[in-house]
């Protein structure tokens, strides 16, 4: 994985400020890039969660929410009544924050995990809620005292903030893309172009091949990354390329698990700090394509997998990345005309992707804010329709952290068993060495 940091090209911030105050009273969304308003649209929701060795009680989480807000400013937007910038009231904290009083820590975090829709149930209250889990008699065997959930619209977080807020680093994103980059005219016809046509197909197949409401599940799965480390450096590939052919081998090997007999399709995330004028205004993350070549034996998969994210990365994506955005962009002016054609059919048309994958950067607790913090940690994302499996790395662990339907989610008990037949399989020498800078 590439590197990223908290910073941001060039901006009035206080101009922004004023024009926010007014912006919102009219709109609370006002102040969202497309990309943003997007995933509001959807209701896209994203959560964090990792036990405590401290026990929390509401004065003691809502006193984290202040130190966490402080940081991540972003979360003062996007709510009715918002007062971008501002601490939040003290009846704000108390709807936002709940502590809940438990003997045991079993079936957690895994119980706690839903779709998070809620958090758009009322509309003058901020885009995030924390949650609290605190054992009665005090930390149990493990050293555990509480475990702590924080789960927000995706539209004002994302993977990279909580990587920035578990080291106590701020995660105010200013302005994300370098209007210096500029991007040709050309280039910007052609997305427009692009985008003009894609929403109408887009919004088509949605209304005709939209699946059914169906059930969805959330489970977690933590993995020592010593142990992934050492089977990539057999392989002779990335460990980013490992976790995703494990995750995708095991849920689609089957034929009926996947749309296309040849490949098995991913939407895939990258940090990628080439930025240019066309990029989003907020996100740092940018979202990739990618078909790996299906294989019966692992060991031709995986390493196809390593070589497709080479060639797609190797790739200048800004043309794709102007389309995407432009497609952001026509979604809104369109919903502002014709509301009725967003509604829970068009959430839920995925197309033909597999899978989602998302590699978050490292998150390594460090200061104040994440003091209390113990590994494993857990972070994903609930997008509607979407199968998504979501890596999170620690120090020491790498958790898996899927949001699938059932028949999907079943497979997830397949991945551990595959990775012990690889540690017994007599690997050929490999011609090149393992990157551990993706992971």
């Amino acid at each position: 994985m590439k590197s990223f940091s908290s910073l941001s090209f060039a901006s009035d911030h206080a101009e922004s400020l004023d024009l926010a105050f007014a912006a919102v009273q009219k709109d609370p969304q006002a102040l969202f890039t497309d990309f943003q308003w997007f995933l509001f649209q959807g209701k896209d929701t994203i959560f964090f969660t990792a036990f405590s060795k401290e026990s929390f009680d509401k004065a003691k989480l809502k006193e984290l929410v202040k130190r966490v807000v402080a940081l991540a400013p972003q979360l003062t937007h996007g709510f009715a009544g918002a007062r971008p910038g501002h601490p939040f009231t003290e009846t704000q904290l108390d709807a936002i924050t709940s502590v809940d009083l438990v003997d045991d820590f079993e079936g957690y975090p895994d119980k706690w995990l839903g779709k998070s829709e809620d958090i758009f149930d009322v509309p003058d209250l901020p885009l995030f809620r924390f949650m609290a889990a605190t054992r009665k008699g005090g930390a149990d065997g493990e050293g555990r005292a509480s475990i702590i959930q924080v789960r927000a619209a995706h539209a004002v977080l994302e993977g990279s903030d909580a990587a920035l807020l578990t080291r106590s680093q701020t995660a105010n994103h200013g302005i994300q893309s370098n209007k210096a980059n500029k991007v040709s005219l050309g280039t910007r016809i052609k997305g427009a172009l692009a985008a003009g046509l894609g929403a109408s197909i887009h919004l088509f197949f949605a209304h005709l091949l939209s699946p059914p409401e169906k059930p969805w599940e959330f489970q977690t799965l933590p993995l020592e990354r010593s142990r992934i480390r050492r089977i990539s450096n057999r392989l002779g590939v990335r460990q980013r390329s490992l976790y995703f052919a494990l995750v995708t081998y095991a849920l689609h090997s089957a034929k009926d698990r996947r749309f296309n007999d040849e490949v098995i399709a991913a939407a895939y995330t990258m940090l990628d700090t080439n930025r240019t004028a066309a990029d989003d205004d907020f996100f740092r993350v940018r979202a990739l394509m990618a078909k790996f070549p299906f294989s019966e034996d692992f060991v031709t998969y995986v390493k196809g997998v390593d070589k497709a994210l080479d060639e797609i990365e190797a790739k200048d994506v800004t043309a794709f990345s102007v389309q995407m955005m432009a497609l952001f962009k026509m979604h809104r002016t369109l919903h502002r005309h014709m509301p009725w054609l967003y509604g829970p059919r068009f959430r839920r048309f995925q197309g033909r992707t597999d899978t989602v994958l998302t590699l978050v950067p490292p998150h390594r607790t460090f200061g104040p804010v994440t003091e209390w913090m113990m590994e494993p940690i857990y972070c994903g994302a609930f997008h509607a329709g979407a199968n998504i499996c979501t890596f999170c790395p620690g120090r020491e662990y790498m958790t898996l952290n899927f949001t699938m339907e059932p028949r999907h989610m079943e497979m997830v008990s397949a991945i551990e068993p595959l990775i012990d037949r690889i540690e017994t399989m007599a690997l050929p020498a490999h011609d090149k060495p393992a990157s551990h800078a993706d992971a």
